[in-house]
């Protein structure tokens, strides 16, 4: 096959503790999955169905233990925020998945961060138009190394936590997601056929602001470690 340009390889995110990379193949996010950070988006936290946008999987920057990932401040934007995240990724695929089998779909975990222009979100929405200038644009989903479920389990009941120049802005458990990992994927396959690399951006609890370049953020989960960020 000749291609009119070469392709770009697919962007990859390792393995922790393994000789591995985990191919990226499409980044779903669910909204308002958390109540208190549904309130304070303005928005009653009734168990309704969840809900999904999309950022294209080069949007992924994966964040090595250890080290800290420089992120450039986007253009078109006054107010950069962070939402910390549990990223669940797929290692089998289907679609009508019954949330009894869901987990059973699930390769692993890791610690996201969801970056959003907030202002151009809310002006989106105010026109009703869609998000993605505001939740699509590059280097938006910086991702820690993925813990095999094989190897931590299936990540039910851990502390979730952000900082901002060693300032809590987030802190919360994942037991708080409205919707669980099982029953979000159970529910994102009935319109889309999951596949092996899809990631799962599952949603993040109150305390998401802004942030300004010199501004160092450490963002962890249990069991999945911490990742460090610094805007510049």
């Amino acid at each position: 096959m000749t291609f009119v340009f070469t392709p770009e390889a697919p962007v990859a995110v390792p393995v922790a503790g393994r000789d591995a990379q985990f191919a990226v193949r499409r980044v779903y996010c669910v909204g308002r999955n958390y109540a208190a950070h549904a309130r304070e988006m303005g928005f009653d936290p009734d168990r309704e169905p969840p809900f999904f946008f999309c950022k294209p999987g080069d949007a992924v920057v994966p964040v090595a233990y250890g080290e800290t990932l420089e992120l450039i401040y986007p253009s078109q934007t006054q107010n950069y925020h962070y939402e910390a995240e549990l990223v669940a990724v797929i290692g089998k695929g289907g679609a009508d998945i019954e949330v009894e089998q869901a987990l059973d779909h699930v390769w692993g975990y890791a610690v996201g961060v969801d970056m959003t222009r907030r202002d151009l979100q809310m002006k989106m929405r105010e026109m009703g138009r869609p998000w993605e200038i505001g939740k699509a644009f590059d280097r938006s989903a910086p991702m820690g190394p993925i813990h095999p479920a094989s190897a931590v389990g299936h990540i039910q009941n851990a502390g979730l936590w952000l900082t901002v120049n060693g300032e809590t802005k987030q802190k919360s458990d994942v037991s708080h997601l409205i919707w669980s990992v099982a029953e979000t994927v159970a529910y994102l396959s009935k319109f889309f056929r999951l596949e092996p690399g899809d990631v799962i951006f599952t949603g993040t609890p109150e305390g998401v602001g802004a942030v300004k370049a010199g501004d160092l953020m450490k963002i962890g989960i249990e069991h999945l470690g911490e990742l460090a960020v610094r805007i510049v």
